[in-house]
């Protein structure tokens, strides 16, 4: 995986797609806000969630 930021989304508590890239990330995101608006589920859009995280910067030197 490269060193870009990645895309967990959630579904109440539980992560139902990690580690997308951000092109993933918003088609999934989408799609999973239509569906559960337009289905019916026990699920609504307040359940869904998502975190970004971003890759750590090191401030030192890599060694080779």
């Amino acid at each position: 995986m490269s060193s870009s930021e990645v895309y967990h989304i959630y579904l109440k508590d539980s992560c139902i797609f990690p580690c997308l890239t951000k092109e993933k990330f918003k088609t999934n995101w989408e799609c999973l806000n239509m569906m559960v608006g337009f289905m019916k589920t026990d699920y609504v859009v307040e359940d869904l969630s998502y975190e970004v995280v971003k890759p750590l910067q090191s401030n030192e030197e890599q060694s080779y």
